[in-house]
């Protein structure tokens, strides 16, 4: 018999907004079963209209506007909420929440779990000595760190030395319902167009100043492609003035479509001939599953857990890192070939399908969560 009043989930991150993070702890949200789980959402920042995904009626978001820097009354902040509320997990992303599971056991949280969906953008590498001195020394306040992928697994594990026992591998997850091949949502451009597609916040780490660079020299090896060559870079974010302006500068700006953040991402997939990311770093991208998913030929770097979820020259392609001419060539091959993108593309898809389900994600958090509760009953 479920009790009238299931156990709270309390998941903590530093902003809620359009995001590969954000979108998975929605999803999680949304279809955790009600009578299991209820959940609330504390933004250490704020949040925006992203928040309007949420479906479920009964999940209170608060935000406590955190400054840059050092914020010691928001440890006071969240201690008062933790009374409050009486979470019975608390659920921490990523290094700018980590240190609140500190608070946590301090107002008396019974069970605390810290997820690592990818590295700090300005430590790619994961070696910050400072960084992993603090994950390592909260290692007695968190029950369970989850990695999303077996990259950042063995990170954990080698570089951060956090115990193989309070570890868990969960891979993100993406509805493969709603992405999937589908009409294209309104754009610039129209179906005589090819277009190179990417999703994602503007920053350093998704490098997207390389995937136009690899976009220049693509029209510098095949001139006649600039009449139907397209490109759109879907995000918002600190980069947006700067990579405007490189495209004027390169004079391709007439070539190239950044609507900022956009809640149809599906429809905006189907309007891609090819997806790219040539990330500097990544944990498991959720904009590639979706890519993917959409059953688009991908071109990604071969970073984090990438590789974990293509298979060079058989679901996708992978090139090095910080190389445009390599990013360029691959996306080509695609352009070129036709039958090739398709198989891929179709490829792509399957291993979505079989490996990266919505359903197993939120299977394996639910049963994540019953554990940490039964194991604090015990």
């Amino acid at each position: 018999m479920r009790p009238a009043n299931p156990p709270l989930v309390l998941h903590l991150l530093y902003r809620l907004d359009f995001g590969g993070i954000e979108s998975l702890l929605v999803d999680c949200v949304n279809q955790i079963p009600a009578d299991q789980f209820r959940h609330a959402i504390v933004c250490l920042t704020d949040y925006t209209q992203f928040a309007e995904k949420i479906t479920r009626a009964d999940v209170p978001i608060y935000a406590l506007h955190k400054r840059d820097g050092l914020a010691p009354a928001i440890h006071y902040s969240l201690w008062k909420l933790f009374r409050q509320l009486r979470p019975a997990i608390l659920h921490t992303y990523n290094l700018a929440a980590i240190e609140y599971n500190f608070t946590a056991k301090l107002a008396r949280v019974p069970a605390c779990l810290h997820a690592e969906h990818g590295r700090y953008s300005q430590d790619p590498d994961g070696t910050n000595v400072r960084h992993n001195f603090l994950r390592r020394q909260l290692a007695p306040c968190i029950d369970r760190y989850v990695s999303v992928s077996n990259d950042l697994q063995q990170w954990l594990t080698k570089v951060v030395g956090i115990p193989g026992n309070k570890q868990q591998l969960i891979l993100n997850g993406v509805d493969t319902t709603r992405f999937q091949p589908q009409p294209a949502a309104e754009s610039p451009w129209t179906a005589q167009h090819q277009v190179i597609g990417s999703v994602g916040q503007l920053g350093e780490i998704k490098n997207q100043r390389g995937l136009i660079r690899a976009f220049q020299l693509i029209l510098q090896i095949r001139p006649e492609y600039r009449a139907t060559l397209r490109l759109s870079i879907v995000g918002a974010g600190a980069l947006m003035v700067e990579l405007t302006a490189l495209l004027a500068e390169g004079g391709i700006a007439e070539l190239a479509w950044l609507p900022g953040a956009r809640s149809d991402i599906p429809t905006i997939l189907a309007g891609f001939s090819v997806f790219a990311l040539p990330s500097h770093a990544e944990g498991t991208p959720v904009a590639l599953l979706e890519a993917m998913a959409s059953s688009l030929p991908v071109v990604a770097t071969r970073v984090g857990g990438i590789p974990e979820v293509i298979t060079d020259q058989i679901n996708g392609t992978l090139v090095a890192v910080n190389n445009d001419q390599a990013l360029a060539d691959a996306i080509l091959r695609y352009l070129d070939n036709p039958e090739l993108a398709q198989q891929h593309g179709a490829a792509a898809r399957r291993r979505i399908e079989q490996k990266y389900s919505l359903n197993q994600m939120i299977q394996a958090y639910t049963q994540l969560y019953s554990e940490l509760c039964y194991d604090k009953l015990r």
